[in-house]
């Protein structure tokens, strides 16, 4: 679907360093090619962008994944967005499809900061007009950015992959902690199938023991799906197959978007107890981070369906029947 021009708008994607390869799928999707950018770092670790073509009056969308380390990255975008905006780009998206910081989108003590809203700051005043992401931690940050944010779903992609790949007969979505329910209620209504929740609490008969997990729903001989937004170290997500198998599960698939996977994911999430693996390449999955039940699907057409979608004025809702 060629979207290089249309009338007098002008599409331009560019991509940060830390994981090209997504928006080059993008770019190709979308039949166009990458601004061309110069990008690298000083002795000193400061970065350096430039654009190697005229950006003036174009539509841009620049793309960067937020692998570690984050600080570094997040700066070369907001560094990009900066030479857009001094480069006269008339509308500036900041497509991130992990969006740092979000998990710290409120204080849980004094004297803590918001960083999810810092973010959004910096990248307001750096002149994004406009951000795209995938799955954000939780959707209130949707409100902490002074312009549209397009919060794109993972969750068809991830759930017909489940459905075609494992069926639906004999499976149960599974909440791998209370604070996930939501989302799991989500799947679960997709898929037609049972819901169940791993519910923590500490054992009053084992002081400074931090918990046991109790399994809430039928699981036994179940085929059970674990979803989250995101798996960083695997610890949650190994504590909750474990107890699925102990109660009799059958088998324990694992579904998120996000694969952080920070040391030591990779080890637990081979654990025998866990039977396969499912995530997006919302950030790359670099060699030392595979492993052989994991399977890696790509976003790069939901996000170049929504980029189609901001770039003619079309509804970004409209990929996602049934969300508003």
């Amino acid at each position: 679907m060629p979207v290089e021009k249309s009338a007098s708008k002008q599409l331009v994607i560019a991509s940060g360093r830390a994981h090209q390869p997504l928006a080059q799928e993008v770019a190709e999707i979308l039949n166009t090619e990458l601004v061309p950018v110069t990008a690298y770092d000083f002795a000193n670790g400061e970065t350096f962008v430039r654009y190697e073509r005229s950006v003036r009056g174009v539509d841009a969308f620049i793309i960067q994944a937020h692998p570690a380390p984050i600080n570094h990255w997040l700066m070369e975008q907001l560094l990009m967005v900066d030479a857009m905006k001094r480069a006269s780009a008339k509308r500036i998206t900041v497509v991130a499809p992990f969006f740092p910081y979000a998990r710290q989108d409120k204080k849980h003590k004094g004297r803590e900061p918001i960083s999810a809203r810092l973010v959004t700051d910096l990248f307001k005043a750096a002149g994004a007009t406009r951000i795209m992401s995938v799955d954000l931690h939780t959707p209130q940050i949707q409100g902490f950015f002074d312009g549209p944010v397009d919060h794109l779903w993972a969750l068809p992609l991830l759930a017909d992959h489940i459905a075609e790949t494992f069926g639906t007969d004999n499976l149960t979505v599974v909440s791998p902690d209370s604070g996930r329910v939501r989302v799991a209620d989500i799947w679960a209504d997709r898929l037609g199938t049972p819901l169940a929740i791993v519910h923590k609490r500490r054992d009053p008969d084992r002081p400074n023991q931090v918990q046991v997990n109790e399994i809430v729903g039928e699981v036994s001989g179940r085929d059970c799906i674990l979803v989250d937004d995101m798996i960083d170290t695997g610890g949650t997500i190994l504590a909750a197959a474990k107890a699925l198998k102990a109660n009799g599960a059958k088998r324990v698939i694992v579904a998120a978007t996000h694969g952080v996977f920070s040391h030591p994911a990779v080890e637990r999430l081979s654990d025998p107890v866990i039977d396969s693996v499912v995530v997006t390449n919302t950030l790359p999955i670099t060699p030392d981070k595979e492993f052989a039940t994991l399977t890696v699907l790509s976003i790069a057409p939901l996000i170049a369906k929504a980029i189609a979608a901001v770039f003619y004025d079309d509804s970004v809702n409209s990929l996602f029947p049934g969300h508003a």
